[in-house]
C-alpha cells in the first residue's frame, strides 16, 4: 500500500460549511475547530488515539443549537475517510476497541462493509456535557457511518460520568478504526472480501 491515504471534503448547505482532511496513515495531529468546545476535545482524542491527521474547520448555524454542525461534520468526516481509502485493497477491514476512561468503559467494533449501519447502545444520564447535548453523540456517530459507508457498533458498558463516557466512546472508536483501516500485510493488494469488492 503505496499510495497516499490522504483525502479531503468541503461540504457546504444552507446550515453549514465544513472543510475536512483526513490522512489515515498520520501521527494524530489535531487541528479541530467547529465552534461547538467539547466536540472539538472528542474529535481531537478521535484523531489523537486513531493515529489520524485531522484537519477539520466546520461553520454552522450554532445560533440554532449544534445539531447541523455536529451531524454534518460526521458527514463530511466520513466522506473524507471513504475516499482516503478508496477500494479498501490491503486493508485489516474489521477493528475492535474496549477502552476505559475511569468508571466509563466503551466498546466499539467496526466493519469497513460497503453497507452502512449503526448500533447504539449508550445512555447518558444527563442531557448536556459542556454546553453540548448528549444526544448529539449519536447523531454524529450515526452521520459519520453512513457517510463512511461502515457498519459501526457503539456501547456502553459501564460509567456514570457523562464527560468520561463520551471520552470512552470516541478514543474506542478511534482505536478500532485505527484496527480496520490498518495495511495488513498478509494480504497486500487483496480487497478483504469473498466479493471481491467493498
Amino acid at each position: 500500500m503505496t499510495q497516499h491515504r490522504i483525502a479531503s471534503i468541503h461540504r457546504v448547505t444552507g446550515e453549514t460549511d465544513i472543510a475536512v482532511t483526513v490522512n489515515l496513515d498520520g501521527t494524530g495531529v489535531a487541528s479541530i475547530d467547529t465552534g461547538v468546545g467539547f466536540f472539538d476535545h472528542m474529535l481531537t482524542a478521535l484523531a489523537k488515539h486513531g493515529m489520524l491527521d485531522l484537519d477539520i474547520v466546520a461553520k454552522g448555524d450554532l445560533h440554532v443549537d449544534f445539531h447541523h454542525t455536529v451531524e454534518d461534520t460526521g458527514i463530511a468526516l466520513g466522506q473524507a475517510i471513504a475516499r482516503a481509502l478508496g477500494d479498501k485493497r490491503g486493508v485489516r477491514r474489521f477493528g475492535h476497541a474496549l477502552v476505559p476512561l475511569d468508571e466509563a468503559l466503551a466498546e466499539v467494533v467496526v466493519d469497513l462493509s460497503g453497507r452502512p449501519f449503526i448500533a447504539w447502545t449508550v445512555d447518558f444520564p444527563a442531557p448536556v456535557v459542556g454546553e453540548m447535548d448528549t444526544e448529539l453523540f449519536e447523531e454524529f456517530f450515526r452521520a459519520f457511518a453512513m457517510a463512511g459507508m461502515m457498519t459501526l457498533h457503539v456501547t456502553k458498558k459501564a460509567g456514570r460520568n457523562c464527560h468520561h463516557i463520551a471520552e470512552s466512546a470516541f478514543k474506542a472508536a478511534a482505536r478500532a478504526l485505527r484496527m480496520a483501516v490498518e495495511p495488513d500485510p498478509r494480504a497486500s493488494g487483496v480487497v478483504p472480501s469473498t466479493k471481491g469488492v467493498l
